[in-house]
């Protein structure tokens, strides 16, 4: 067993873990739960996590390599998910929501690091993100709308 220690949500989390411990297991039994296991072969993007603000597949990362670093789920960034989430919903793009907590968290990645993509970058960005039910425009659709809302000034979905 190793003692690692990272931030995880912006706070300092200290845990002995197995050298083969997949940082997946170790969010989710720190409790958050929106770091979902799917594929478990780094295809589906639902167990993205930020680490250091870069999206990254927990479910490919050993915990230890995540020692010292900044790991943020959806459940340290309600508040700003929150800001477009609503825009997502009203395409009906969340119709078993599963696959919203991986598109969500690229989502953001996303958004910090290009402000006002255009689609074609939307579609790249989001492309490692499996949806079985929805075939990815209301997400395009509700990422649209919502820039075109912060353009014209609208905050509502």
């Amino acid at each position: 067993m190793t003692e690692v220690t990272l931030t995880l949500n912006g706070r300092p989390v200290t845990d002995r873990v197995a050298p083969d411990s997949l940082l997946i297991d170790f969010v989710r039994a720190h409790g958050c739960a929106s770091v979902k296991r799917g594929c478990e072969t780094a295809n589906c993007g639902l167990c993205t996590v930020l680490l250091d603000g870069v999206p990254v597949l927990s479910c490919s990362l050993l915990t230890v390599r995540a020692a010292g670093r900044s790991v943020q789920t959806l459940e340290g960034l309600q508040q700003e998910a929150a800001d477009f989430v609503g825009f997502i919903a009203d395409q009906g793009a969340d119709q078993c929501g599963f696959c919203n907590p991986g598109f969500v968290m690229n989502t953001i990645a996303l958004l910090r690091e290009n402000p006002d993509p255009t689609d074609d970058e939307i579609r790249a960005f989001l492309a490692g993100n499996l949806c079985r039910c929805s075939g990815y425009e209301g997400q395009l659709r509700g990422i649209r709308a919502y820039l075109d809302s912060r353009k014209g000034g609208r905050t509502d979905a």
